[in-house]
């Protein structure tokens, strides 16, 4: 006779098994593999994923927490949907803070940063040009942004931009892009770089803050989306 998963005493570490649910289930959002909206049953989870009803509930309770899950009392929990507004408030945002970011990145970066913006800027590129894979697209994406991000010298200003990254992971993804979003994307990437490259942070800031307003500008466009820039630290 099968025992209920979340009496399952044998589980090895609950805090390893909750970091393992977590990144599964926000790999799984900002891939669109669960679209807005969509409820997540904990039950039904667990037995997808291996483990006892605890480290979900742990999880969904962190996702909630960074405002990609909403938790509603006896109905559970389901991906948060944002309307057009939304998300083009929290590109408003985005577009004051990120550029302030990159620009006091750029003195910071050390010659590693400066060679794994070059290597995942031209994996992307490599991506784009071969057909595309959107999940491995987006997390090259998130990873080149949170360099910025790291660099910038200022936790405050970092924690609050990981603030918006966050819900913006389920407003749009790579699957969504035109070719002129991905082309404009990509063109912007590669700029950032030679900006860095050069040591010029007023530049990055110039180019991060085009690259994020076009973003805004697409979002309230049918069939012309351009890319979520989410951090997934």
């Amino acid at each position: 006779m099968a025992s209920d998963p979340s009496a399952d005493a044998t589980e090895p570490s609950s805090g390893d098994a909750s970091d393992r649910v977590y990144a599964e289930l926000l790999a799984r959002i900002s891939e669109g593999q669960f679209a807005a909206g969509e409820r997540l049953y904990e039950q039904a989870l667990a037995q997808d994923l291996g483990v006892s009803r605890t480290p979900v509930r742990d999880a969904l309770k962190r996702l909630a927490a960074e405002g990609l899950v909403d938790t509603t009392p006896n109905k559970g929990a389901q991906v948060v949907s944002f309307t057009a507004e939304d998300t083009v408030a929290l590109y408003d945002l985005r577009a004051q803070f990120e550029p302030v970011a990159c620009r006091l990145a750029v003195p910071r970066l050390s010659e590693d940063d400066l060679a794994e913006l070059e290597d995942l800027d031209a994996r992307m590129q490599a991506i784009v040009a071969g057909g595309q894979d959107p999940a491995e697209l987006t997390r090259l994406n998130n990873r080149f942004h949170a360099i910025f991000v790291e660099r910038c010298g200022n936790r405050h200003l970092s924690i609050a931009l990981q603030a918006l990254f966050r819900p913006a992971v389920v407003t749009r993804t790579f699957r969504q892009y035109s070719p002129r979003s991905l082309e404009r994307s990509m063109q912007a990437h590669q700029q950032l770089v030679e900006a860095a490259r050069a040591g010029d942070g007023e530049w990055a800031e110039s180019v991060m803050r085009s690259h994020i307003l076009s973003t805004r500008h697409a979002t309230g466009h049918q069939g012309d989306a351009e890319d979520v820039e989410t951090l997934t630290e």
